[in-house]
């Protein structure tokens, strides 16, 4: 007879992840409560949901004990994603910086 064991990880751990959570959430409220503005604002909000988001899908998708190889399946796509709106971003600018240099009376 087999036995499949399965790994199960300590409620301790989970614990601390939700904690962590609820404070990198309180710092993200913190931000607007202070009013910070400008790209400083936008900055540390992005910052503080990349990290939660990072912390959610490593622990409570199980992605932190899965093989390299699944982990850059899923993580890569996005990724390039991220750089090709950079991009285009820094096109965008140059464009308007154009018309805005050429077509201002």
């Amino acid at each position: 007879m087999t036995s499949i064991s399965s790994q199960e990880h300590p409620i301790g751990l989970y614990l601390k992840v939700w904690g962590l959570l609820f404070v990198l959430s309180t710092m993200s409220y913190l931000v607007d409560y202070f009013h910070f503005h400008s790209y400083l604002r936008w900055g540390l909000i992005i910052t503080f949901m990349l990290m939660k988001a990072g912390l959610i899908v490593a622990v409570f998708m199980h992605m932190a004990w899965e093989r390299l190889a699944l982990m850059y399946a899923i993580l890569l796509p996005p990724l390039c994603l991220l750089v090709l709106v950079a991009l285009m971003a820094l096109e965008a600018e140059h464009t308007l910086g154009t018309r805005l240099f050429f077509f201002s009376g």
